[in-house]
């Protein structure tokens, strides 16, 4: 009898992953369609509580929708046309950098004795393509101006989710054969993603902010580039703050100075220490209930799955499996290996 109680259970184990996978199959080959309706949910999750806010002071919800949604456009607007202005900048000036890479590393090497470098800074500058770079620059310039065309398309689809949220209860007690646990389970989904990614967003601009201010003030050109890098890649757990921090502090270190460079460095050091080792963990904490390792695994997996937007919002997605998975026997077991290790009670 035992023997075949662990049989079944083995085999729904194993179903529930066949279905993942035809889930996460289906999910890759609709990439193009999936990943702007997720990108639109998640921006709908971090602009619900502006609504809830404005609600509270009596604006009428359609109104308040409107009214974010037009501040969201003009920010975006904004943002995205001073991001193009200075992308089209870096690329006028890239062709001017391989002479000036030549002649800084020649003044590093002078901190060298002789005969102890096995290469000439001409042979390092060979290894440096600016063309490459001009063109990534390119594309992404070109991806920027057809985002702008479909940004309208994506704010009108997160302005219709926000206006749903109000029948959403009554949608899932209709679906669920138990409501009051379905709804349960869907508003801890919700409170647990809405709640990582407005605390995100904020210590996200607030980390751009600081990383634009510090260069700024020393003097790196295109800092505002830079910030904005920052911003973008601190929703990447683990490694987007690093990655965001390199092409900065190489830039320095070339175009400006030893000097320069290493107070960059340190700066970016405190920033990551500061809003990356004590504020985000003390704020967010442990409730997220993801291990440490499953937040790495994620990054890859959902960056694998729908590309640069499933690496930024992989530990949102993570969470709303984790807790999909929950409800069920077979799914229950997969949940645990999610989870941080912390007995829930």
């Amino acid at each position: 009898m035992r023997k075949t109680i662990v049989t079944n259970q083995g085999l729904k184990i194993v179903v529930m992953m066949a279905m993942l996978v035809v889930i996460f199959a289906g999910i890759k080959s609709a990439a193009d369609i999936i990943v702007p309706f997720i990108l639109a949910l998640f921006l709908a999750f971090v602009l619900n509580p502006l609504i809830v806010l404005l609600e509270k002071v009596r604006v009428p919800r359609a109104l308040a929708v409107m009214l974010v949604a037009t501040v969201v456009i003009c920010v975006m607007v904004f943002l995205t046309s001073t991001l193009l202005v200075t992308l089209n900048e870096f690329a006028r000036t890239l062709p001017q950098y391989r002479g000036i890479i030549v002649e800084k590393l020649r003044q590093y090497d002078a901190y060298f004795p002789q005969g102890e470098l096995t290469f000439t800074p001409e042979q390092l500058a060979g290894y440096i393509d600016p063309a490459a770079t001009l063109n990534l620059v390119s594309k992404l310039i070109s991806y920027l101006s057809n985002a702008m065309a479909g940004l309208f398309l994506l704010l009108m689809t997160v302005a219709f989710m926000l206006l749903e949220v109000t029948q959403l209860p009554y949608k899932i007690e209709q679906l669920s054969d138990d409501p009051g646990k379905g709804m349960a389970n869907v508003q801890r989904a919700l409170d647990s993603v809405t709640r990582y990614l407005v605390i995100k967003t904020l210590i996200s601009v607030v980390t751009g902010l600081a990383v634009w201010a510090l260069l700024a003030f020393i003097g790196v050109r295109f800092a505002f580039l830079w910030g904005m890098l920052a911003f973008a890649l601190n929703y990447i757990p683990n490694i987007g703050s690093f990655i965001a921090a390199i092409p900065p502090i190489i830039q320095t270190f070339l175009f400006n100075g030893v000097s320069d460079g290493i107070m960059v460095t340190g700066g970016y050091i405190l920033i990551n220490v500061i809003f990356g080792s004590i504020i985000d963990p003390k704020i967010l904490g442990r409730g997220l209930g993801l291990s440490t390792l499953v937040v790495f695994i994620s990054l890859i997996f959902w960056g694998w799955l729908m590309g640069p937007v499933g690496m930024l919002l992989s530990v949102p997605l993570t969470i709303v499996l984790k807790i999909a998975l929950e409800p069920t026997a077979a799914g229950h077991k997969i949940a645990i290996l999610l989870g941080d290790g912390t007995p829930h009670r």
